[in-house]
């Protein structure tokens, strides 16, 4: 049965890319055939009959840019070759077998009779390696792939488009120019004639993180042409070279200094576009005076003038100067201030935060925003609280402010965020900030929240049997259940709460997390309230705190924030304690009563992506520790509504960035030793 599953499946996918499949088939048909497979075919008797090159234009074999495309030069080949097809059957899977077979022949035949035209006008000049390419000979389906590589590049959703072309192309460019051949003319010629057909490639209409990241790629490219050439020799336009002589240890150094450079480019800061600058300027400066030089007393002249190895020197200061140019041109983007205030002066202080919520309302976590830790950026009368952690700008929940301002606000706040450095992130937003984002931004969800609509509720039911049996045994055992403030408490009471959370906090070997978790400093607010479970001979079992939620100019509801109990207290005092306060809101008019979302503790699908298997193991970690599964599981008794809460970022490549501030916000103070002792936990036995 399994195969015949399998056999299936081959055949679907054989029925789905006919025109890549059938090109392998024949490609190994040939190697076989003519040996080629195991066995350099540049030794074949056959090799001049069928290679294409200017040579075998002018001798008259015009079917050669044809039959050449069946061959490969040198066994190792046909692995890159089938990497490469791996591009055709995508393009072929989005855009079909005609589509395919067009890019991939004229890509073959365009690059191959380009390259014999250059060459031979190249040849008439005083040129060596024109010359030298201009009387060799070339097999192999490579222009054709590389073709079709690029055409499936452009296919590619954005931002990976733009990155995946910068890589191809920085690719081949430096191939070109360091080790070029009449194969890797033909490379290049091939993704020009694609980029002159679909012009996909537009680096100045992407974003400011987007310019820094192709910056970044072109610095770490001519930094690994150090390494490559104190390695390799070279054998491009500019001539050939030995592999440069001197100390192991320079090139290490000179890495390391590439790396951090790229480092500060990357984040956009303004001190290593400037040097960049400055070395690109004096690579220009050089370029300029060899050029001069080599024009006067020529090649040899300046080599045996000055002790430098013109090849390399000639063909580095190239590329710095294609770099400074594009560096240039995006200034705009490296002038990065990390820590510089992300909205319109002055920020909001914790009192605007509130007084905005009173007035505008908010959602089910909009009070969390007010807590210690939080920064503000005001976007007119938008604001967004964020946290800094770890390069992210790490946004709690939805923007305050009018609603109709808040898409606005969202878009304004990225911006800024990405101008300064930052990767913006909305960690439980709703649809509506979901909605907001720009264009092409990933969503996750990282938690349901669990509502329960107050007005008419009635514990009444089957489904209500656990609620309704905690409140009578409560009434039956004398419990007392009091709402209030924690100031308006008394001394005594309030070192039993103390001491009930520092109970709770030991039994975990890790601090209490923060961020979307409150601790008794954000309960003593005076606008959050406390629920208490007071036995008959005064002892605290147990206790709440709730969050107000604005809404219309007033306290519409209330967020469920600490849980806490008494160790040998009442037995379902937290059944008790939602309970009663849910029928006290419920009297007191409010419309909804959060139990908030238990981070951690959503059910993925399998596909859900990177983020999720982060979650996951998160969880997974954490959940003998913090209990979040079995506090969802508990919240379902008061069967709530589920409104979602989603993590957005901008894409894959932000993800170890948002994992470790993630992990800073929610466990702000927790150390290795901690950490490692939390993890010791999880794998005893007994635990």
């Amino acid at each position: 049965m399994g195969e015949r599953t399998t056999f299936r499946r081959v055949i679907a996918a054989v029925g789905r890319l006919p025109a890549t499949v059938a090109l392998a088939l024949v490609l190994l048909a040939v190697g076989v055939a003519s040996a080629g497979l195991w066995s350099p075919f540049a030794a074949s008797p056959l090799h001049d009959a069928v290679a294409y090159g200017l040579p075998a234009l002018e001798a008259g074999r015009w079917w050669t840019p044809i039959t050449g495309a069946f061959f490969v030069s040198v066994p190792w080949l046909y692995a890159a070759i089938v990497v490469g097809l791996a591009g055709m059957g995508y393009l072929e899977f989005r855009r079909g077998w005609r589509v395919a077979l067009a890019y991939f022949a004229g890509g073959q035949l365009g690059a191959v009779l380009l390259a014999s035209g250059l060459l031979w006008l190249a040849a008439l000049l005083p040129w060596p390696w024109a010359q030298e390419q201009a009387a060799a000979l070339d097999v192999g389906p490579s222009p054709g792939v590389i073709a079709c590589v690029a055409a499936a590049v452009s296919l590619l959703p954005s931002p990976w488009r733009l990155r995946a072309w910068t890589v191809l192309v920085a690719v081949l460019a430096v191939t070109f120019l360091y080790w070029g051949s009449l194969n890797d003319l033909e490379h290049v010629l091939a993704v020009a004639l694609v980029l002159a057909v679909d012009r996909s490639l537009r680096p100045q209409r992407v974003s400011v993180r987007e310019q820094r990241l192709i910056a970044f790629v072109v610095v770490c490219g001519l930094g690994a042409i150090d390494v490559l050439t104190y390695l390799s020799p070279t054998t491009g336009p500019f001539g050939s070279s030995d592999p440069v002589s001197g100390s192991w240890v320079d090139v290490v150094v000179n890495t390391v200094i590439v790396l951090a450079v790229a480092t500060g480019i990357r984040r956009g800061r303004r001190w290593a576009w400037v040097l960049l600058t400055i070395y690109g300027a004096l690579n220009a400066l050089i370029l300029a005076l060899l050029v001069v030089i080599a024009l006067i007393v020529g090649l040899g002249g300046v080599e045996g003038t000055v002790d430098v190895d013109l090849t390399i020197t000639l063909a580095s200061s190239a590329t710095w100067v294609v770099a400074l140019v594009y560096l240039v041109l995006v200034r705009a983007a490296f002038r990065a201030r990390p820590k510089a205030a992300l909205g319109d002066a002055p920020a909001p202080s914790v009192d605007d935060v509130k007084t905005e919520l009173r007035a505008t309302g908010g959602g089910t976590l909009s009070w969390m925003t007010t807590w210690e830790g939080m920064s503000y950026a005001r976007f007119g009368r938008g604001i967004v609280a964020f946290q800094r952690r770890s390069g992210v700008a790490l946004v709690l929940g939805d923007p305050l402010g009018p609603e109709e301002d808040r898409a606005a606000t969202v878009r304004a706040f990225v911006e800024r965020a990405e101008i300064a450095g930052l990767a913006p992130c909305f960690f439980s937003a709703g649809e509506a900030t979901r909605s907001a984002v720009p264009e092409g931004w990933r969503s996750i969800v990282v938690a349901d929240d669990t509502i329960v609509d107050l007005p008419g509720l009635k514990f009444t039911g089957k489904a209500w049997g656990a609620v309704r049996t905690s409140l009578n045994r409560a009434e039956r055992e004398g419990m007392t259940f009091r709402l209030s403030r924690l100031a308006d408490e008394t001394w005594g009471v309030r070192q039993q709460l103390r001491a009930i959370s520092e109970s709770w906090v030991g039994d975990k070997g890790l601090p209490e997390m923060g961020f979307t978790l409150g601790t008794l400093q954000e309960a003593a607010d005076p606008e959050v309230r406390i629920a208490l479970a007071v036995s008959p001979a005064g002892d605290v079992d147990g206790f709440l705190s709730w969050l107000p939620v604005y809404g219309d100019g007033r306290v519409r509801g209330w967020t469920l924030d600490l849980m806490r109990r008494r160790d040998g207290g009442f037995g379902p005092v937290m059944e008790y304690l939602i309970g009663s306060s849910a029928q006290q809101f419920s009297t007191e008019g409010a419309e909804v009563m959060s139990l908030s979302g238990a981070p951690l503790a959503h059910e993925y699908p399998p596909d859900a992506g990177v983020i999720a298997d982060l979650q996951g193991r998160m969880a997974s970690m954490l959940e003998p520790v913090y209990g979040f599964a079995s506090l969802h599981r508990f919240k379902q008794k008061f069967h709530p509504r589920y409104e979602t809460m989603y993590l957005l970022y901008r894409d894959e490549a932000d993800l170890t960035r948002i994992g470790a501030a993630l992990t800073r916000a929610f466990l702000p103070h927790a150390t290795l030793r901690q950490f490692a002792a939390a993890g010791v936990d999880l794998v005893r036995p007994e635990r």
